[in-house]
């Protein structure tokens, strides 16, 4: 009898002592993206193995996004699913970490009793800490996966294909915007030192990135929190100095905080894409101070028009909002007619998410959602129109593309995407037909002829 039990614990340890198999989930935008990377480079690093295989996962982690009901509700979904794993797989424990976990910690606690731990997002960096605890806290201490020499740079694994990836030069946000949980979340803005973000994408480009993409909940506000003055000019002029870095790309650009001099290394340098991504959320001056938005519509207008005489092929992206709270008829009439007008190449549409905590939460006038949707949705309808009509602009045009690989849709097309085609959230390039299509691969910019336009993507054959 004491022997059966001495087996049985034995193999219970044995278990344990193995239970180094990681599977994690990314939910939310890039931002969080980054955070799972170096989720994933922390738990390397210590000694754990990644797996993309659910079955095989020991450890499932959830990175979860918090910021608009949807997402939320997503977040939710996913780590249900992944506490599935618990019961009918090879999974024993559950993480839930980011946005999510800290704003809803208490209460997920008492709702999700199949997690065995809830992180946030300022002790990201403590997750194999997190995971060597729990393993220890089932068959005692002692446990630990063994650390490894490996080294991984700046701490990260990419998810993305490994010929792009994004840095994150800022954590947090001083915006304020009246419908936005960010700062409860994240906290004040707080940048990374230039030094330090030029390392990091020495060290992606020598692994083989071709493209960054900058990101921060307000990259143009980057650097006033440590110099006192903003400086993302002065760090893209470091950047473009990098050997084997061939495009460097701006996402959430405030309009406020657009500047003459970022305009001029925009439209000087060859290695900074002509894309820029804008999210002004209305064009109604009411609107717009209700959100607590630092820009106006003259402001706006005027931004637009200054990036397309100084940049004559630029691509412009922007994010709206609709259905604010007392957001009337003519307001939302005078924002679908300003996007008629813009001719942005990008643009997405976001249903007003009322969310707790935030002061426009406790404005009067909240609409129903069947307004706020159908608003999205005619303009959704609209930017469709404009965005086939800007494709159909590039038939007969040669376009360089940066080459994804085989297509998921067919494996007889191969994917890329062209400067204005961020990764992820724009169209791509198929590619069909060309001279020496089966032999260009991931990471290769080739030449291609545009023959086809669609709503969100092109066609195209190699030359």
């Amino acid at each position: 009898m004491n022997s059966c039990w001495a087996y049985n614990l034995w193999v219970i340890v044995l278990n344990y002592v193995f239970m180094k198999k990681v599977g994690l989930i990314s939910l939310g935008c890039p931002k969080n993206q980054v955070d799972s990377e170096l989720m994933l480079g922390y738990l390397t690093k210590a000694g754990f193995t990644i797996t993309n295989n659910e079955n095989e996962a020991e450890i499932a982690i959830v990175n979860t996004c918090g910021f608009i009901n949807d997402a939320k509700e997503e977040s939710i979904e996913r780590i249900i699913e992944a506490g599935r794993l618990k019961e009918n797989g090879n999974c024993k424990l559950l993480i839930v970490a980011g946005c999510l976990s800290e704003r809803y910690k208490e209460d997920l606690i008492k709702e999700l009793p199949e997690v065995d731990a809830f992180i946030g997002v300022s002790d990201m960096e403590k997750i194999a800490d997190v995971c060597r605890d729990l393993i220890d806290s089932k068959v005692g201490a002692g446990l630990k996966p063994t650390p490894t020499t490996e080294v991984i740079s700046h701490q990260r694994i990419l998810i993305s294909p490994k010929h792009y990836a994004y840095v994150k030069i800022a954590e947090g946000c001083n915006n304020r915007c009246s419908y936005c949980t960010i700062p409860s979340i994240r906290g004040s803005y707080q940048s990374r030192e230039i030094e330090s973000v030029i390392n990091e994408v020495e060290q992606l480009v020598s692994n083989g990135v071709k493209e960054i993409n900058i990101v921060a909940q307000d990259t143009t506000d980057y650097g006033l929190d440590i110099y006192k003055k903003r400086r993302l000019a002065e760090l893209l002029k470091g950047l473009v100095k990098i050997k084997n870095l061939f495009w460097i790309r701006l996402l959430y650009t405030y309009p406020e905080h657009f500047d003459d001099e970022l305009i001029d290394i925009i439209a000087g340098e060859e290695k900074l894409c002509n894309y820029i991504d804008i999210p002004i959320q209305h064009i109604d001056d009411e609107i717009l101070k209700k959100m607590k938005r630092k820009s106006s519509e003259k402001q706006i207008r005027g931004l637009i028009e200054k990036l397309r005489h100084r940049i004559p092929d630029i691509v412009l992206r922007t994010s709206l909002i609709t259905g604010f709270p007392g957001e009337t008829e003519a307001q939302y009439k005078r924002l679908y007619d300003f996007v008629k007008e813009a001719g942005f190449h990008r643009l997405g549409v976001f249903a007003y998410s009322k969310e707790e905590g935030t002061p426009a939460s406790r404005y009067k006038n909240q609409l129903t959602q069947k307004i706020k949707d159908r608003r999205r949705n005619e303009i959704m309808r609209l930017q469709s129109g404009i965005s086939l009509n800007k494709n159909r602009e590039l038939i007969g045009k040669t376009l360089k593309a940066l080459i994804n690989g085989l297509s998921n849709e067919s494996e007889l097309l191969i994917e890329g995407r062209y400067y204005g085609q961020a990764p992820e959230v724009d169209g791509v390039i198929y590619i069909n037909d060309g001279i020496g299509l089966d032999k260009i691969r991931a990471g290769e910019f080739v030449d291609i002829e545009i023959t086809e336009a669609h709503q969100y993507d092109l066609v195209g054959k190699v030359i």
